[in-house]
This record gives C-alpha cells, sequence and structure tokens, in this order.
C-alpha cells in the first residue's frame, strides 16, 4: 500500500485529504506543521509527501530542504502561493510538481498517480525512450530517424526524458547544462527548445512532448 504523508496547517484541509485517500486504498499519515512533518517522515518512511508552503514553524521550502537532506521521495508542492518566485524556489529545492489551492480532488490525484509512477520508473532508468516518431537510446547516444543532436541539446534533452511528466525549473536546467554564471540566460533554453523541438516533434509550433510552462520551466510528456 502506497504510503501518503500530508502536510498542511488547516484542519479542514487535512481531513478531508485523509478521508479521500484513504477512499483510494492510501495508507496516510498527517502532520499540521514543518518540525512535525520532518520527525514524521523519518519514522513513516512514506512514499510521497503532500507538502503545504505555507506552514506555522517552517517555512515549507525548509521543510523541502530538511527532507531532500536524506530522502529522495517524491514531494508534492500545495500552495496557495500564486507567483512564479515561490514555485520556482520549491521546484529548485527539490519538490517534484505542485498544485495551486483551491485544487480539484481530480487534478490532484492525477499528480499524485503521475509523481508516484515517474518515482517507479525513474528507480528502473530505462535505457530507451518513445518521444512521438523516435526512438532516444540514452546510453548509446542515438535516435531513430538519422536525428543528430549537439552535445548541449543532448545534455539538455536528457534531463527532461529522465523527469518524465515532471516540471523542470528554467534555473535547474540552465546550472545543470550551462553552469551558475548562466542563470539569467533564459533565451538560451528557448532557443534549444526550439532546436529540439525541430528535430523530435511531429509539428514544432504545436509540440505534444516538450512542453512550456510559460515562466516556470519545461516538461516532457511520452
Amino acid at each position: 500500500m502506497t504510503r501518503i504523508l500530508v502536510v498542511d496547517d488547516e484542519p479542514q484541509i487535512l481531513r478531508a485529504l485523509r478521508i479521500n485517500l484513504v477512499a483510494r486504498n492510501y495508507d496516510v499519515a498527517v502532520a499540521p506543521d514543518g518540525s512535525s512533518a520532518l520527525r514524521l517522515a523519518a519514522d513513516f518512511h512514506p512514499d510521497l509527501v503532500l507538502l503545504d508552503l505555507g506552514l506555522p514553524d517552517l517555512d515549507g521550502i525548509d521543510v523541502i530542504h530538511g527532507l531532500r537532506g536524506w530522502t529522495r521521495v517524491p514531494i508534492l508542492v500545495l500552495t496557495g502561493r500564486y507567483s512564479s518566485r515561490d514555485k520556482i524556489l520549491a521546484l529548485d529545492a527539490g519538490a517534484d510538481d505542485y498544485v495551486t489551492k483551491p485544487f480539484d480532488v481530480g487534478e490532484l490525484f492525477a499528480r499524485i498517480r503521475a509523481v508516484t509512477r515517474r518515482a517507479g520508473l525513474q528507480e528502473a532508468e530505462p535505457a530507451r525512450i518513445q518521444l512521438g516518431d523516435h526512438t532516444i537510446d540514452l546510453t548509446a547516444k542515438t535516435i531513430s530517424g538519422d536525428v543528430h543532436l549537439t552535445r548541449t541539446e543532448w545534455a539538455l534533452l536528457e534531463i527532461l526524458l529522465r523527469n518524465p511528466g515532471k516540471l523542470v525549473s528554467q534555473r535547474h536546467l540552465l546550472v545543470e547544462v550551462w553552469g551558475r554564471t548562466h542563470i539569467k540566460e533564459t533565451h538560451y533554453l528557448r532557443q534549444y527548445m526550439a532546436q529540439l523541438r525541430k528535430k523530435l516533434e511531429r509539428d514544432p509550433s504545436r509540440p505534444a512532448h516538450l512542453i512550456t510552462e510559460s515562466g516556470m520551466g519545461y516538461r516532457f510528456v511520452p
């Protein structure tokens, strides 16, 4: 049974989430603040953490950092904060995805399924990945259809492919591919993503797999 830790300081949300999760056969633990969440995570060993950013004792970003110090458990952020900056900070700290409050229950559970499914896929680390009409071999660095990528294009694409469905922030991509001195050079991403779409998407003007999340980052949709 999948174990989920829910962290939120609003009792009504905790109660509603517990009821809905248990009804779907999840094993649920709840925490009303960041300190108890970190202690409970160590004892409960959740398979997924649903984390509110606005907690009474610790900021949710600090909780993410605390968890990432010892575990790679998927973290799905629940946030009432609407600014892109807060969401980017959460993603850069190690969150896997986010849902903005008030949220639709159906969307939340779709995100839960997607995040837990990705965690399973990442454990397997598939060498070959399908992207539209192309089969990409990450080990051999080859793409069917005689498609050739530059070293930078490969670096960017591989990060996205190894995180299927996950929103990868602009900052993370820039740091990993170009280094910390280029974290403001977002035009690099636009340029290289356009090149990747021309080579890999059926219709580069309407991409189905290499998706832009405006102002946030990019997502590979299998």
